[in-house]
Protein backbone atom coordinates (compact mmCIF):
# COMPACT_ATOMS: atom_id res chain seq x y z
CA UNK A 1 0.00 0.00 0.00
CA UNK A 2 2.86 1.92 0.13
CA UNK A 3 2.56 3.60 -3.29
CA UNK A 4 -0.66 5.30 -2.20
CA UNK A 5 1.13 7.63 0.95
CA UNK A 6 -1.72 10.27 -0.41
CA UNK A 7 -4.51 8.33 0.89
CA UNK A 8 -3.58 7.86 4.69
CA UNK A 9 -6.60 7.90 7.01
CA UNK A 10 -8.67 4.90 7.44
CA UNK A 11 -11.98 6.64 6.21
CA UNK A 12 -9.84 7.39 2.84
CA UNK A 13 -8.61 4.36 2.69
CA UNK A 14 -12.07 2.24 3.19
CA UNK A 15 -13.35 4.32 0.46
CA UNK A 16 -10.59 3.76 -1.95
CA UNK A 17 -11.32 -0.11 -1.37
CA UNK A 18 -14.58 0.08 -2.06
CA UNK A 19 -13.92 2.21 -4.92
CA UNK A 20 -11.37 -0.15 -6.57
CA UNK A 21 -13.56 -3.05 -5.90
CA UNK A 22 -16.37 -1.32 -8.05
CA UNK A 23 -13.55 0.27 -10.72
CA UNK A 24 -11.95 -3.76 -11.28
CA UNK A 25 -14.82 -5.39 -12.62
CA UNK A 26 -14.53 -3.41 -15.93
CA UNK A 27 -12.43 -4.79 -18.73
CA UNK A 28 -8.68 -3.42 -18.97
CA UNK A 29 -8.85 -0.71 -16.05
CA UNK A 30 -6.12 0.41 -14.82
CA UNK A 31 -5.27 2.18 -11.48
CA UNK A 32 -2.48 4.95 -11.18
CA UNK A 33 -1.40 7.93 -9.22
CA UNK A 34 -1.37 11.25 -11.74
CA UNK A 35 0.85 14.02 -11.76
CA UNK A 36 -1.29 15.57 -8.50
CA UNK A 37 -0.87 12.75 -6.68
CA UNK A 38 -4.72 11.55 -7.09
CA UNK A 39 -5.44 7.92 -7.27
CA UNK A 40 -7.27 7.89 -10.30
CA UNK A 41 -8.80 4.61 -12.15
CA UNK A 42 -8.34 4.44 -15.87
CA UNK A 43 -8.97 3.00 -18.97
CA UNK A 44 -7.23 3.42 -22.24
CA UNK A 45 -5.14 5.49 -19.89
CA UNK A 46 -7.96 7.99 -19.75
CA UNK A 47 -9.35 8.41 -16.09
CA UNK A 48 -13.07 8.02 -15.10
CA UNK A 49 -13.15 8.21 -11.29
CA UNK A 50 -10.58 10.01 -8.67
CA UNK A 51 -9.72 9.52 -5.67
CA UNK A 52 -7.61 12.23 -3.13
CA UNK A 53 -7.51 13.43 0.44
CA UNK A 54 -7.08 16.54 1.68
CA UNK A 55 -6.36 16.87 5.51
CA UNK A 56 -8.69 14.31 7.29
CA UNK A 57 -11.34 14.54 4.12
CA UNK A 58 -11.37 12.30 1.20
CA UNK A 59 -13.55 12.67 -1.98
CA UNK A 60 -13.69 11.55 -5.37
CA UNK A 61 -14.83 12.77 -8.62
CA UNK A 62 -16.99 10.49 -11.01
CA UNK A 63 -17.01 11.13 -14.84
CA UNK A 64 -20.62 11.36 -16.04
CA UNK A 65 -22.51 12.60 -19.19
CA UNK A 66 -23.71 16.69 -18.81
CA UNK A 67 -26.92 15.34 -18.26
CA UNK A 68 -26.20 13.26 -15.53
CA UNK A 69 -23.92 16.08 -14.15
CA UNK A 70 -26.92 18.38 -13.87
CA UNK A 71 -29.46 16.14 -12.32
CA UNK A 72 -26.82 15.41 -9.54
CA UNK A 73 -26.18 19.20 -9.09
CA UNK A 74 -29.88 19.77 -8.13
CA UNK A 75 -30.15 16.72 -6.89
CA UNK A 76 -27.65 17.93 -3.72
CA UNK A 77 -24.54 15.93 -2.39
CA UNK A 78 -22.58 16.34 -5.37
CA UNK A 79 -20.59 19.02 -6.32
CA UNK A 80 -18.84 20.43 -9.83
CA UNK A 81 -15.21 18.94 -9.98
CA UNK A 82 -12.70 22.11 -10.15
CA UNK A 83 -10.95 22.48 -13.43
CA UNK A 84 -12.61 19.71 -15.08
CA UNK A 85 -16.37 20.05 -14.00
CA UNK A 86 -17.43 21.67 -17.48
CA UNK A 87 -16.70 18.05 -19.01
CA UNK A 88 -19.10 16.95 -16.64
CA UNK A 89 -16.90 15.81 -13.81
CA UNK A 90 -18.87 15.89 -10.31
CA UNK A 91 -17.40 15.17 -6.98
CA UNK A 92 -18.45 13.51 -3.47
CA UNK A 93 -17.00 14.76 -0.26
CA UNK A 94 -16.28 12.38 2.53
CA UNK A 95 -18.77 14.08 4.45
CA UNK A 96 -21.26 12.90 2.11
CA UNK A 97 -22.56 9.36 2.70
CA UNK A 98 -22.78 8.39 -0.96
CA UNK A 99 -25.72 5.82 -1.99
CA UNK A 100 -23.39 3.87 -3.74
CA UNK A 101 -26.09 1.74 -5.49
CA UNK A 102 -26.80 5.24 -7.58
CA UNK A 103 -22.60 5.13 -7.61
CA UNK A 104 -22.44 2.32 -9.53
CA UNK A 105 -24.71 3.14 -11.98
CA UNK A 106 -22.29 6.32 -12.46
CA UNK A 107 -19.27 4.75 -12.58
CA UNK A 108 -20.80 2.32 -15.29
CA UNK A 109 -21.73 5.11 -16.96
CA UNK A 110 -18.14 6.73 -16.75
CA UNK A 111 -16.62 3.55 -18.07
CA UNK A 112 -18.63 3.19 -21.09
CA UNK A 113 -18.44 6.70 -21.90
CA UNK A 114 -14.05 6.82 -21.16
CA UNK A 115 -13.46 3.15 -22.93
CA UNK A 116 -12.81 2.63 -26.19
CA UNK A 117 -15.60 0.72 -28.41
CA UNK A 118 -14.34 -2.06 -28.23
CA UNK A 119 -14.17 -2.22 -24.53
CA UNK A 120 -17.47 -1.29 -24.21
CA UNK A 121 -18.65 -3.66 -26.26
CA UNK A 122 -17.03 -6.52 -24.70
CA UNK A 123 -18.36 -4.59 -21.24
CA UNK A 124 -22.12 -5.08 -22.39
CA UNK A 125 -22.12 -8.98 -24.22
CA UNK A 126 -20.23 -9.34 -20.60
CA UNK A 127 -23.33 -8.16 -18.66
CA UNK A 128 -26.03 -9.67 -21.35
CA UNK A 129 -24.49 -13.26 -20.59
CA UNK A 130 -25.12 -12.45 -16.63
CA UNK A 131 -28.87 -12.05 -17.23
Amino acid sequence: MDKHKQVETPAGLALLERLRTICTQFPEVQEKVDSFGHITFRVGDKPFVMLGERGLEASFSLKTTPHSQELLLHKGGYTKTPYIGQHGWVSVSGFTTPDWEEIEGLIQEGYLRTAPKRLAKLYREQQGQRR
